[in-house]
């Protein structure tokens, strides 16, 4: 497998940064506050597998679409603040990108917005290890759509069959292996129970993925 690949493109919440919980603390307040309770298996089926908005939720209660902007404006500065309140690095990301520097090329592909996406790297030390990053406004339709991966492809200069994914959600591994990539899954806990068919393989954390690859 050491060879098989000529480019590795990660997901960054929930792969690279301990983020998905503070997103979904985040969207359970704004929710709450029009009468909407938001479970965890709501918002992983919606969001993480289809790539749905659980803000269809909001609507279904007749909640106008400007006040839809309203909550998810105040949604954005609450999950702003709770990421500058403190952010995790993933168990063996850092030792993981370190490895693959000047070995594999890499990049980050994520429906993160820059403004989040900035702040969570502020303190984490590890953009100097990527090519690029393609984040949500860079590309015209998000995940479970293949088109991310494979502007990222193409930003690259490389085969989509010579690249590597890695994800942890099931609109991920769709988006990857649509856009004609292999997949490797690393679940978190909010989608640790999911199924994933099509993985190449399935990680229980990313200092797997150094083995797999051979590096």
């Amino acid at each position: 497998m050491k060879e098989r690949f000529d480019a590795i493109f990660f997901d960054n919440d929930g792969i690279l940064v301990d983020t998905e919980p503070l997103f979904l603390q985040a969207t359970k307040e704004i929710l709450a506050t029009v009468g909407v309770d938001l479970s965890t298996e709501v918002y992983h089926d919606l969001t993480m597998r289809q790539g749905r908005t659980v803000f269809e939720m909001v609507s279904a209660k007749g909640i106008s679409d400007e006040q839809i902007l309203e909550m998810r404006a105040v949604r954005e500065v609450r999950y702003a603040d709770l990421i500058r309140a403190g952010i995790s690095v993933l168990d063996g990301v850092k030792e993981t990108v370190a490895a693959l520097k000047g070995v594999r090329r890499t990049a980050i592909v994520t429906s993160s917005g820059r403004m989040h996406f900035e702040l969570i790297h502020e303190q984490t030390g590890l953009l100097p290890y990527f090519e690029f990053v393609l984040a949500d406004g860079d590309y015209t339709h998000h995940k479970p759509h293949p088109e991310p991966y494979e502007l990222a492809a193409e930003r690259m200069g490389v085969d989509p069959a010579r690249c590597l994914v890695i994800e942890d959600t099931e609109r991920g591994l769709t988006s990857a292996t649509e856009a004609g990539m292999a997949c490797v899954v690393i679940p978190n806990e909010l989608t640790e129970g999911a199924n994933f068919p099509g993985a190449l393989a399935r990680l229980d954390s990313m200092h797997e993925l150094g083995p797999l690859l051979g590096i």
